[in-house]
């Protein structure tokens, strides 16, 4: 779970570097307190364990409606540590998942607004011909630290705010489902009224009250959609202020590769590279039984390329000789400025790894079950 972690928290940083630094206090009593933290390299926060332990937010999976897309889940997170980039410094504080909110007090916020619930976020679902949607779906918390040893105080805090762009309902219980969209700018309206009220309520909290939030909004996908959402903006409340004054926009894009029907690609040239390296594997491998990649571009740029190949064989000699291929091709077609993870798999598990996980990084290769 921690190389997880640390994988997602580097955000391209260099996994053979993670260590853990052990940091130790003696109370009156004689016990023994440890704090420690996961070095995950120069492009990620140090992680800081308590005891040894990592601590994951209480409000960690509570949602709104039980119309949760999975593919959401990780650029929730990831994408929020890369705003939280932008006004805490990877050299200045430590990161650790929430533990302000309570899940109580998010489940109350995530649900409608009533008399019996003065506290929801979302608004009263209104009529049958006039439904209200839910607005936002789920509350991500994460919070950075300053100090070392014994000392860690809180620095700031960056929320995520999960913005539907389709709420799924039934006017009915058990009858047909339906559908609302949501625009971009109604998501981008209800958000920051949202984030402002949520600001004014953790100001109440004296532990709050000097501190930066910052808040990124983001867009959720359709259910059925392959690729997650993305943000697409974000501000910080300054100490002591209970709203954000000014906002900036993100500009993430998102596609899956091949494209289907007559969408066009994100950026012709990333497609290109993607065909040839397809074709290539395919010309020397024919038994392949599907090639497919989700590319991420941010302002325009290509950051992050996932693939995944499926193969028809499972014998040893054959993977093994298939991922020297696969990381020969990579290095020759796949760009050389974006994070690469290529995942070579049966129907069943997973074959092998080949990644690099920066753009000035070398490749690494793993067969499972080799050597």
């Amino acid at each position: 779970m921690l190389a997880g972690v640390a994988l997602t928290l580097s955000a391209c940083g260099n996994l053979k570097n993670s260590s853990l630094a052990n940091n130790a206090t003696t109370t009156e009593s004689g016990r023994r307190k440890t704090n420690q933290t996961t070095n995950t390299g120069r492009n990620g926060y140090n992680v800081l364990l308590k005891n040894g332990v990592y601590r994951t937010s209480p409000i960690s999976g509570l949602t709104a409606t039980n119309n949760d897309n999975s593919v959401d889940t990780r650029e929730l997170e990831r994408g929020l540590v890369q705003i939280s980039k932008n006004v805490y410094s990877t050299n200045s504080y430590t990161f650790q998942e929430g533990q302000y909110l309570k899940a109580a007090t998010v489940t109350d916020w995530l649900a409608r607004k009533s008399k019996s619930n003065p506290t929801g976020l979302n608004p009263a679902a209104g009529t049958k011909k006039n439904y209200i949607p839910y607005y936002l779906e789920e509350i991500q918390e994460q919070d950075y630290l300053t100090g070392s040893g014994s000392n860690y105080r809180l620095g700031g805090i960056s929320l995520g705010l999960a913005m539907n762009s389709v709420d799924y309902y039934q006017k009915v219980k058990d009858g047909p489902q339906y559908q609302k969209s949501i625009s971009r700018s109604t998501q981008r309206s209800e958000g920051i009224k949202m984030a402002n009220t949520i600001i004014a309520r953790l100001r109440k909290r004296k532990a709050l009250k000097n501190v930066p939030i910052t808040v990124g909004l983001f867009s959720k996908t359709s259910k059925d959609s392959l690729v997650g959402g993305s943000y697409f903006a974000y501000g910080t409340a300054s100490p002591n202020s209970s709203k954000i004054s000014k906002w900036k926009s993100v500009s993430v894009k998102t596609q899956v590769l091949p494209t289907v029907g007559n969408a066009k690609a994100v950026n012709s040239s990333g497609a290109s590279s993607f065909n040839s390296f397809k074709t290539a594997i395919q010309n020397y491998f024919p038994t392949i039984s599907g090639v497919s990649g989700t590319l991420r571009y941010e302002s325009g740029k290509l950051v992050q390329e996932n693939i995944s190949i499926t193969t028809l064989f499972y014998g040893y000699e054959q993977i093994q000789s298939f991922t020297r291929l696969v990381l020969s091709q990579a290095k020759k077609y796949l760009s050389k400025d974006a994070a690469i993870e290529i995942k070579i798999g049966s129907v069943d598990d997973v074959q092998a790894l080949v990644a690099k996980e920066s753009a000035d990084s070398d490749y690494q290769v793993h067969i499972y079950g080799g050597e």
